[in-house]
């Protein structure tokens, strides 16, 4: 059952969405958008204590190294963090929080890139840019066994098609990947984008196609790289998902662990009831975000461990 704060929790987000629409959001273009996004994420935004943040430069891309309770025992281990924000908003500053403290319940190091964001750099700019960062940690001489994919939203979908390039061009995949109310499927198919369309306090259908046009430009929304749960899933490594039933992309989470079970591709999922999209962000304020945190980590770690085993 969700907790007493959730319900409060989920109230408030409702309440800012739609202060924010009053203000005109949506007669501003894509900069000003972003820019009032970072903004209220500094405002709002608060890391773990002793967070340490290092910016780098990927190939001409912002990159930030995160580290936030550093297990000794894992410091050759790396979650590459993927940013949510349907391919069109979002970077470090927004959710810098979120990564830091998966990061800190693993007891690893985030490498966390800004890609290329829509509609300026549409569909294929993120992928691109995502397996140069991938393949930058291998230069570095991470190994793959040491790394594992991590993202919210779009970010799942980039992180899922990024391995997908890679198994395809036949490179050395990450250990796994862990999904946060992934968005998989831009043609808005499943069921939850009608079911959820009015409990879902972050995301609506409008705003979701809105984005699919950005990112997919002149390509189909079902092409395989743009939507996931249409691909080939066989291959890949084990998948941890996460996801609300007050979110219209829940179906989205569903299909993908459906089609990659059936590909042969272990995969640990869990709905959360009466959770939204990418809760996980609510931090320490909302218990139900601390929990799936610390699954995450606990996932992290025991893959990792298991790996070093050689089990």
């Amino acid at each position: 059952m969700p907790s007493f704060q959730s319900y409060f929790f989920e109230k408030a987000i409702k309440l800012s969405v739609k202060r924010t629409l009053r203000k005109g959001v949506k007669g501003k273009g894509m900069d000003e958008k972003r820019q009032m996004l970072d903004a209220a994420a500094r405002r709002l935004g608060k890391l773990p204590k002793n967070c340490q943040v290092t910016p780098l430069e990927i190939e001409g891309l912002y990159a930030e190294w995160i580290t936030s309770g550093l297990n000794s025992q894992l410091a050759d281990k790396v979650i590459l963090y993927l940013h949510g924000g349907g391919y069109a908003l979002c970077s470090a500053n927004t959710h810098r929080p979120l990564a830091a403290r998966i990061g800190k319940a693993a007891g690893v190091k985030v490498l966390f890139p800004e890609y290329r964001l829509a509609p300026e750099h549409p569909f294929p700019a993120a992928i691109e840019d995502a397996v140069t960062v991938y393949r930058w940690l291998l230069h570095q001489g991470y190994d793959p066994a040491n790394i594992i994919f991590a993202g919210d939203s779009a970010g799942g979908g980039l992180s899922i098609a990024t391995a997908l390039v890679l198994r395809d061009q036949n490179e050395p995949l990450p250990a796994a990947i862990v999904l946060l109310s992934p968005w998989v499927d831009l043609t808005s198919s499943g069921e939850s984008y009608r079911k959820n369309e009015g409990l879902d306090p972050y995301l609506s259908l409008k705003a979701v196609r809105e984005a699919v046009h950005m990112y997919a430009g002149k390509e189909a929304p079902d092409h395989p790289l743009i939507s996931p749960v249409y691909a080939d899933l066989s291959g890949l490594p084990p998948l941890f998902i996460q996801a609300g039933n007050h979110e219209i992309l829940q179906s989205d989470a569903e299909t993908l662990a459906a089609q990659a079970r059936k590909a042969g591709v272990p995969v640990r999922m869990k709905i959360w009831q009466g959770m939204w999209h990418v809760w996980q962000i609510g931090g320490d304020a909302l218990p139900e975000a601390k929990k799936a945190i610390w699954e995450i980590g606990n996932f992290v770690r025991n893959t990792f461990e298991k790996g070093r085993s050689g089990s």
